[in-house]
């Protein structure tokens, strides 16, 4: 049978999963009335929650006698690493652009991946039924796009389709009859090249994921380069530098059929699998034939820009909502996780109970975070960081830039400049891009776009759409200002009481609700100054046994302000954690001792003047 292997790139938010659904509803993987969820791929909680996807996937159907595997992958730029890798396992990609937004960053990033390693891309306009569409012009920027990014002639000759993903149709032109998505389907046959397979009789594949099952234990997937693989052959592992890792035995070869996987008997050259029975080899290792001796070359991942350290739990309230607790399962999980996904990095640092995850991008932690929560760990994380670098011609600090694209109503324009110009963002572009809307471009230092995101919807009243993408890195750009307010911190441990907190509303707004557990060094709510404020939270109102002439007040209390997991990661500075439990988030000081506190501050003065 025939096999094309695509994959669909594009920027988050242009309809790459609904596509997906839509091909696989399509091609009859289905039955007629078979139910279906919505965004099938999707099949994680957290990105059915969130509404992106996290983890490239793989499915395929069949089109008139030919195999077409698809990979659906993250539109995210902190899950960029997916991508990536993925483009090494496909032949062409199908490049989505949405009709009214236009190529945004990442639609450049994941275009530029492309056409680097020399594939052509299928064009396709999505979203032109939206009341804003402005599918001609948007064609006409993603030619430009091209151009800037040095596309060949052949790649510069793409075929465009545009398409309504939603409604389940594609077709050459906004004038040709709108009915399914056929258009596409035979476009990927006629345009996507077959897999160039290796005359080599001998198995050799790429590993480009890795994830864990229950049943299998480890499973490997990537294209098969040459030759072919049964279940129960034996083959060995090399790594980058073709140093063997292991021999070991395959126990299941498996094929993506729909949205379920198909143990094979044998499986040959250019379809892409998923083999079980591996204990050492991971993302970026070749696996093949016990004859082979040289590894495949494998695409190189961009660096990591932001770390944080996780740390054991250690607050009064430590190991009474999770069953994870220990630095032991803590260190293998993340150790687990740094194996399986090659954008984050894993490091022990001095402390033995900490350790330094770095990673693309706050929402990428973020969501490593929220998975390890569920799992039932509890743990610490510090305020995310930036890795700068030295230059290793003039020995110059150098940190990471961003390239922000910023989507916002006309009005708020000047209060978005503003902001990242106090951030150290240079604004590069300023154009109206229709609906009485402007976008910006502003190249501005990871450091300060940390935590902006919530002031910046403040700002916009919610309007504005900001997305990034990491730029390149640029020279050191000096301080940035922090967190203007102060924190109110509790001063004992206990159950936080209603009246004491209705007697501090005008110190600041709160964080908690009344009855919570505190402990001393928690951070309770914001002080409406500059400095911290130790309160007491546990005070009651003295009762007396004499009747009051006058009715009591009524206790009224403000609702606190809760914080999403990302909010409280984005709001602590440098001597805050954020602790984090399976039902609990929790800010505090790093020294709960106002003593220590005192004195860790005295040391840092004191190193600063050094």
């Amino acid at each position: 049978m025939d096999i094309r292997n695509v994959a669909i790139i594009a920027h988050v938010d242009h309809g790459k999963t609904t596509l997906v659904d839509c091909l696989l509803k399509q091609s009859g993987t289905f039955r007629e009335n078979q139910q279906v969820a919505e965004r099938a791929m999707d099949s994680n909680d957290l990105e059915r929650e969130r509404g992106i996807t996290i983890l490239a996937k793989a499915t395929s159907v069949v089109w008139k006698g030919t195999r077409i595997n698809i990979v659906d992958t993250p539109g995210h730029a902190d899950f960029g690493g997916e991508v990536e890798r993925i483009l090494s396992m496909v032949d062409g990609v199908v490049l989505l652009v949405d009709a009214a937004e236009g190529p945004l960053p990442q639609t450049k990033f994941v275009l530029g991946k492309a056409l680097r390693l020399g594939l052509k891309p299928i064009v396709l306009i999505n979203k032109v039924d939206r009341s804003d569409a402005r599918a001609h012009e948007v064609h006409d920027e993603v030619f430009d796009l091209f151009s800037a990014l040095e596309a060949s002639d052949e790649q510069l000759d793409f075929p465009t389709l545009f398409a309504s993903a939603r409604q389940g149709w594609a077709a050459t032109s906004l004038e040709a009859e709108h009915k399914d998505m056929e258009p596409l389907f035979d476009l990927v046959v006629k345009h996507v090249p077959a897999p160039k397979i290796d005359p080599d009789p001998a198995f050799r594949m790429l590993v480009t994921t890795l994830e864990a099952d229950n049943f299998l234990g480890r499973i490997l997937t990537g294209r098969i380069l040459s030759g072919s693989i049964k279940p129960n052959t034996n083959i060995k592992a090399l790594s980058r530098d073709g140093t063997e890792l292991e021999q070991t035995r395959i126990t299941r070869v498996l094929a993506f059929r729909g949205l379920e996987r198909m143990s094979l008997d044998i499986a040959e050259a250019g379809d892409i699998v998923a083999v079980a029975g591996l204990k050492v080899a991971t993302v970026a290792d070749t696996i093949g034939d016990l004859t082979i001796s040289e590894p495949i070359a494998s695409q190189p991942v961009d660096p990591p820009t932001l770390a944080m350290t996780f740390s054991v739990n250690d607050s009064p309230l430590a190991g009474t909502e999770g069953d994870k607790v220990t630095t032991r399962m803590i260190r293998a999980r993340l150790m687990r996780e740094g194996e399986g996904n090659v954008a984050i990095r894993v490091r022990d640092t001095d402390n033995a109970d900490s350790y330094e995850v770095a990673g693309r991008g706050e929402l990428q932690l973020g969501v490593l975070i929220e998975t390890m929560r569920r799992e039932g760990f509890e743990l610490a994380v510090g305020r995310p960081r930036v890795l700068f670098q030295t230059d290793p011609k003039t020995g110059q600090r150098l940190e990471p830039i961003e390239e922000v694209v910023i989507d916002v109503d006309d009005a708020y324009t000047g209060a978005v400049v503003e902001q990242i110009s106090m951030r150290k963002g240079e604004l590069q572009d300023m154009r109206p891009s229709g609906a009485g809307k402007t976008r910006l471009v502003f190249y501005s230092p990871s450091r300060g776009l940390i935590g902006y995101h919530g002031e910046f919807l403040t700002d916009t009243r919610g309007t504005g759409v900001m997305n990034r993408i990491f730029h390149e890195y640029g020279p050191y750009r000096g301080p940035i200002a922090g967190r203007r307010n102060g924190a109110l911190i509790a001063n004992a441990a206990g159950n936080a009481v209603m009246y004491a907190m209705w007697n501090l509303e005008d110190r600041g707004p709160m964080f908690i609700d009344p009855g919570v557990p505190v402990y001393q060094g928690m951070i309770i709510g914001e002080h409406s100054r500059g400095n911290d404020l130790a309160v007491n939270v546990l005070k009651g109102k003295q009762l007396t046994n004499i009747r009051a002439a006058g009715k009591d007040e009524a206790v009224r209390l403000t609702p606190p302000r809760k914080m999403s997991l990302e909010q409280a990661i984005a709001y602590i500075e440098e001597d805050e954690l954020v602790e984090i439990t399976p039902k609990s988030i929790r800010l505090r000081k790093r020294f709960l001792k106002p003593e220590d506190r005192k004195r860790a501050k005295k040391e840092s003065t004191a190193e600063a003047a050094e």
